[in-house]
Formats: structure tokens, sequence, C-alpha cells
């Protein structure tokens, strides 16, 4: 049964497994739309791995991943792109191409993806690239970027689309605190001025607990716990009240 129309997110008894390794074993969650979830974990207990199947750069091993009323699990590539088009993503390293400006880098999704117009191309660039605080960087180079520039930049790829559903893949990592928090900022603005679904996978907890509605707890492979920061925090599981109490 396909979930209702406030559920953006939904996976049903999910597994995925690399050779001999399970990574992922019959999880179940769902994010309601415009809602933000925030996805703890130590590193290799499949958080990443979570996103990319979301995104369908991954195919489950087993269960359905519904986004919104489609079930990804079963579409072609045709319906993918489709689905796909509904969603952002902000890769851990930003993935700016970098033989392209800025500006470049922002216009190619819309060339390729939509019927816009010049004028409206650069009109959406534009204003995206002001909304994250680079308004005045369209013609510089990735590798001109600072760290926190080229987290922002991809951010601001990721938005170009305007998606209904936006993925961060550690956000903030690499990133000095105040840098870290002006993304956290940023991904909050998108959550609560246009009411984006946000799934963001973090080891930074002081800034999920700044971004997040709801949290999802991994381990080896599990999901453990998920819920409120307060019903994490009095879940039964050790591993994920240690994880949301981190000293911030």
């Amino acid at each position: 049964m396909s979930p209702d129309n406030h559920t953006a997110v939904s996976f049903e008894r999910v597994s995925k497994s690399f050779g001999t390794k399970e990574v992922l074993h019959d999880v179940s969650f769902q994010v309601a739309a415009g809602e933000a979830l925030c996805i703890l974990g130590r590193s290799g207990t499949g958080k990443s791995v979570t996103l990319k199947l979301i995104i369908a750069l991954l195919r489950p091993d087993a269960g359905k991943i519904w986004i919104e009323q489609d079930d990804i699990t079963t579409l072609k590539t045709e319906g993918l792109s489709r689905v796909r088009r509904k969603m952002g993503f902000l890769f851990q390293d930003a993935a700016l191409f970098d033989s392209l400006t800025l500006y470049e880098n922002l216009a190619l999704p819309l060339l390729r993806l939509t019927k816009k117009s010049q004028e409206e191309i650069d009109s959406s660039v534009d204003k995206v690239l002001r909304q994250v605080g680079l308004g005045a960087d369209k013609k510089t180079m990735p590798s001109e970027l600072s760290g926190g520039m080229r987290k922002r930049a991809g951010l601001a790829r990721a938005l170009v689309l305007e998606p209904k559903i936006l993925l961060a893949d550690e956000p903030s990592s690499g990133l000095d605190r105040i840098t870290a928090s002006e993304i956290d900022e940023l991904l909050l603005q998108q959550k609560t001025e246009r009411q984006t679904t946000v799934i963001v996978v973090t080891h930074d907890v002081h800034g999920a607990r700044r971004v997040g509605d709801r949290f999802a707890v991994f381990d080896k492979g599990h999901l453990v716990a998920h819920g409120t920061a307060g019903e994490v925090q009095s879940s039964d599981n050790e591993t994920a009240r240690q994880l949301i109490s981190l000293p911030c």
C-alpha cells in the first residue's frame, strides 16, 4: 500500500548488502512532507547508503522505497528521472564540475532538465546564489572557493531545480563551527520558508539538534531508534542515547 499524501519518503523493510556484508537490515521509517530528518550513527552503519537508496543511486536487495506515491524500486529509467527531479542532493564533497564556473555549474541542470529560457535560467541561478550568500561569485571557478563556499555552492546547485526533497550528506564535514552553523541555517531556512523535506546524514549532533524535527539512529545496519530528540534520548538503546546526547 502506498503512503498517504503527507509522506515524502517511506522505507518498508529495506535491506542492502555488498557481497557478504549486510549494510542495512529490515529498515522501516517514514519522513513527513516538510519535515527534517537527521540520520545519526557511527561510520559504516548505513547512513550514506540510505541517502543513495532514496535517490536510487543504489537499489535495495529487499523492501520498498516510496518517494511520495512512487515505489522507486519498480521504476525504470524514465520513471526514475521524473522522481529524481523532485530531489536535490548535497554531496559531502560538493561535487562541483571544476572546469565550469559557479554560474555554469548551476545553469547546467536547468539547461538539461527544464525548458526555461536563458533569461529564466539567469534569474534562477542569480536567485539561488544570493540565497546562499554567493551572489557576487557566479564567475568564480570552484578551485577558487574556500571549503565553506564550496559547500554553499553545492547546496545552491542542489536547490536550483527547486526540489521538494533535499538530501544532504555530512553538510558540515570539514568546516569550522561558525561555517557549519551557516550551512545549518541555510538548511533550516529551506525547510521553514519553502516547506522542503530535508534529510541529513551527519555526525554533528549540534547541527542535527538545530535542524532536525526527528532523528533516525543506525547501528550495525539496524535502525535502533527513530523519533523526536526526546524520544531518542529516552530510548532503551544505549547507542542511540549516547549519539543524541553528545556534548556540543
